[in-house]
């Protein structure tokens, strides 16, 4: 999804650093943009239940009708609908080339993905939303592995430490394995899915 608006401008709106370099952008200024950013009223309970189902699209960067696809999907299965919906989201083809640390960040996984550099199971994949099941192994194509984004990536330098335990990535081979579906407190997003549901249940 295209998003004009500076990151580090849409950082501040949503209250979170949505990518590593927007940190200390966000850090000096962690106030919503615009001469009113410094002193706006309270929030509203519809503006907060808004803010947090904003939050949950940016992070993933998904248009609002992949987002209310996601939801209507998680509210159909069994268990809780927040819960369902972060792994709904988190089991799409980019934000597992994220967490797996093959792309630097959700805009250029889904960058990556689009140009057609990942195979599942050994077929190429160029659509960022493909949704994983357990068992899918995902790779860099051959023909991809030597340009810089991979050669960058092979080296573990997106990985802030250990990656998501579930997935299984073995990343100088630039290849990981969904094992299974990964628990609410495993993914790193910053939200509260309650709110979202309730905003959507409304």
């Amino acid at each position: 999804m295209n998003n004009s608006r500076p990151k580090a401008r849409l950082s501040r709106a949503l209250g979170i650093p949505l990518t590593r370099k927007c940190v200390k952008y966000f850090e000096r200024r962690p106030f919503p943009p615009g001469v009113h950013g410094r002193g706006r009223r309270k929030a509203s309970d519809y503006q907060v239940r808004l803010l947090e189902k904003q939050r949950l699209r940016h992070q993933y960067n998904i248009s609002e009708t992949q987002m209310r696809a996601a939801y209507d999907e998680a509210q159909r299965k069994e268990g809780k609908t927040g819960e369902n919906l972060v792994a709904y989201l988190e089991s799409r083809l980019d934000a597992t080339v994220q967490r797996a640390g093959l792309a630097r960040t959700i805009y250029q996984a889904r960058q990556l993905v689009a140009h057609g550099h990942f195979t599942v199971d050994g077929k190429k994949v160029d659509r960022p939303s493909y949704r994983l099941k357990p068992g899918q192994v995902v790779e860099v194509r051959e023909s991809s592995r030597q340009k810089p984004p991979f050669q960058i990536a092979a080296t573990g330098a997106h990985l802030d430490g250990p990656t998501a335990p579930y997935l299984s990535t073995v990343v100088e081979d630039l290849r990981t394995t969904v094992i299974r579906k990964p628990l609410r407190s495993e993914v790193p997003v910053i939200c509260d899915e309650q709110l979202v549901v309730e905003f959507y249940a409304r």
